[in-house]
């Protein structure tokens, strides 16, 4: 924290509410609400460069908890980011509408709020991106590293699409790279039972959903559509 904060703090303080403390009460409350400001700066600049589709997403504010059959007690598990210093991942699994990206979202949110470095993409976003960063020089190292660096990376609509040859070697490789390092969030409307045929079947698939499988927290977030339900609600 820089000198700026403490001097905006110092502006701010209120003679009459201070009135009558000793200099280091003071400069104690100058110190406290400066590094409170600064810790919100942080944690707003986290959020807004994790560029979530829900920037409002919040997991104090899921509906329909019990309707939806969510486990109340892992979605206040998963609100600690304890999963995120264990490397483990997360698959929110549904049908179209049933919450998946606001999931997706409302974690990485909670991530950004415990100053954890996140990041959310569509899955083929995160395709044409890979795309375009073939044809820079260096532009393929340099897009795994940086999706190799997030603390937490949200993957939405995951396997929408099936993943030709190169996307598949990419997706390999990044998940190696991820591999002991970071959480990965899979948001996907397929079962894993489908996640093989999807990936194409071969020594890619094999790789990647050996990379994914054992070290995964799986959640059902239902059939229960809350597109309909937030629309009936307004």
């Amino acid at each position: 924290m820089g000198a700026e904060p403490l001097l905006e703090a110092i502006e701010a303080q209120d003679d009459t509410h201070v009135f009558g403390m000793t200099f280091e009460d003071r400069m104690q409350l100058v110190v406290d609400h400066a590094h409170e400001t600064f810790n919100h700066s942080k944690v707003d600049g986290l959020i807004r460069r994790a560029g979530l589709r829900y920037p409002g997403a919040d997991l104090r504010r899921v509906d329909l908890i019990e309707e939806r059959g969510l486990d109340r007690a892992m979605i206040a598990q998963l609100a600690t980011c304890s999963f995120i210093e264990r490397q483990q991942n997360v698959v929110f699994q549904g049908f179209t509408g049933s919450g998946k990206s606001y999931l997706g979202c409302a974690l990485a949110k909670q991530a950004c709020q415990h100053r954890i470095r996140a990041h959310y993409i569509r899955m083929p976003d995160l395709e044409e991106a890979w795309a375009l960063a073939k044809d820079r020089p260096q532009g393929q190292m340099k897009f795994l590293k940086k999706y190799a660096a997030f603390s937490l990376l949200v993957i939405d609509e995951w396997l929408l699409d099936h993943p030709d040859d190169a996307m598949r070697s990419m997706l390999l490789e990044l998940l190696e790279r991820r591999y002991d390092t970071g959480s990965t969030v899979f948001c996907t409307q397929y079962a894993k039972k489908d996640w093989h045929q999807r990936l194409g079947s071969g020594v890619h698939a094999d790789a990647i959903m050996d990379r994914i499988v054992h070290n995964t927290l799986w959640i059902d977030t239902g059939t229960h559509n809350m597109r309909e339900h937030t629309a009936a609600n307004h």
